[in-house]
């Protein structure tokens, strides 16, 4: 088996799953789920829905939260009661869905690495000026691609968890002091669709809590040493945790946008930042100005490196998958001359894989060709493009979920129960639903 197989035990973890208060110590992959999957396309597509439609639209934010919610428990569970990597489970269902995922995963990260480097340059612009957005997304790029190479898990997992409270805090702060009309968010929970309102529905039931980052939450159970049906309590409560606190986030940039920005066309300017700055400022002082850029650059840089990190090792994972047979009966007598263990790889290190040539390579992919999508000079509108995109790989991991989740592919005590498909199966629904809506609307 090469090195590129990103599963690992934590040294200092326990090997038994925590019990009471020691529960919430052991947190730390639904952090960087959530690190990485609340960042750039969250923050800028709530704050543009809530410029255009106010509070309208708070049902699509908070149902994508929950949607997301059930999509990560099935991620972890699949992880955990299978032994085996996600890649591994979708290669169990034929050369189709790796073949998909394989090709996504290339156009996906040239297109989020402009996105991420943009996001992350607006602040910095905004902050301290001097360079223009472009040149400071790809300083910003180039640093992400630094401290990724560099480091480890557990110090990945311990910078992330302080930039994850930075954002949180300062993001809700902001959103208290422009205190919102209670009445009006009530109103936002029964659904609608405003006129126009499709593409900013996508985005946020789609795009919030993240899209493909979501299979890389198994990578970082595996590398905190997670294995085993007895960590599901463990990885439920982690997963739920990281998902109430993008639940609150959203609403919290909703409220922001449609309390000071409501009715400016913020994907029209590149300036859009430098405005709720401005207005922030006019309206509290140049400190709340300051204090929601921080909790901006805290955002979209712990996304950045959630990224860089957990799609690195998505995509190291499926190039092994890709040598490996595909189709059931093939998988089968493969893992049957190997071993299940060895097939899932589940005692080689990640640290292994943070240094080969896959996760490096890709990491490089991340950075570098994406720079040329810098000079558009239209960071919220590659947002929400990027945003679109994600989307389309939630019907995918849906549809895929439920097929690995109630088969004989996992243990029993890891199938879906009624809940569980409800929610998938709501969630394929709407994802495909949303995607074709908004291609015919696109194409028309």
């Amino acid at each position: 088996m090469s090195q590129d197989v990103p599963v690992a035990q934590h040294p200092a973890e326990p090997l038994e799953p925590p019990t009471g208060a020691a529960r919430f110590r052991s947190l730390g992959p639904g952090i960087l789920a959530a690190a990485a999957g609340v960042g750039a396309g969250d923050l800028v597509a709530t704050m543009v829905a809530g410029a255009e439609y106010g509070t309208a639209l708070l049902w699509a934010a908070l149902l994508g939260t929950v949607l997301k919610l059930a999509l990560g428990e099935g991620v972890g569970r699949w992880h955990l009661a299978s032994g085996s990597t996600l890649l591994d489970g979708w290669r169990r269902l034929g050369r189709w869905a790796t073949g998909f995922f394989a090709v996504y995963i290339v156009i996906w990260g040239f297109v989020y690495g402009a996105t991420a480097m943009s996001a992350v340059g607006l602040p910095l612009n905004a902050l301290f000026g001097g360079l223009s957005v472009r040149y400071w997304a790809m300083i910003a790029g180039v640093l992400g691609l630094a401290l990724v190479w560099a480091q480890r898990y557990q110090v990945f997992e311990r910078f992330i968890t302080v930039l994850v409270a930075l954002k949180f805090v300062t993001v809700v702060s902001v959103a208290v002091l422009v205190a919102p009309d209670l009445g009006d968010l009530a109103s936002g929970l029964v659904p609608r669709l405003p006129a126009g309102s499709t593409v900013y529905v996508l985005g946020l039931i789609g795009g919030v809590g993240g899209t493909i980052t979501m299979a890389a939450y198994g990578y970082w159970m595996f590398a905190k040493g997670w294995k085993g049906t007895g960590w599901l309590s463990m990885m439920r409560l982690d997963n739920a945790v990281g998902y109430v606190m993008t639940g609150i986030f959203v609403v919290a940039m909703l409220v922001v946008g449609s309390t000071l920005l409501l009715g400016q066309d913020l994907t029209e300017s590149d300036r859009g930042l430098l405005v709720l700055g401005e207005v922030l400022a006019a309206d509290y002082g140049q400190w709340a100005r300051i204090l929601f850029l921080v909790g901006f650059l805290a955002v979209t840089t712990s996304s950045l490196l959630g990224v860089w990190n957990g799609v690195s090792l998505l995509f190291a994972d499926t190039l092994r998958t890709l040598r490996l047979p595909h189709g059931s009966r093939a998988t089968e007598a493969a893992d049957a001359a190997v071993g299940d263990e060895d097939a899932a790889g589940a005692e080689y290190s990640a640290a292994d894989v943070e240094r080969s040539w896959p996760f490096r390579g890709y990491l490089l992919w991340l950075t570098l060709p994406p720079m040329a999508l810098l000079f558009i000079d239209r960071p919220f509108g590659l947002t929400l493009v990027y945003g679109v995109l994600g989307s389309v790989f939630m019907p995918f991991l849906a549809i895929t979920l439920m097929l690995l989740l109630n088969s004989s592919r996992i243990a029993r005590d890891g199938r879906s129960g009624w809940l569980s498909n409800i929610l998938l199966g709501a969630s394929s629904a709407l994802f495909l639903t949303l995607l074709v809506t908004d291609l015919v609307n696109r194409l028309g």
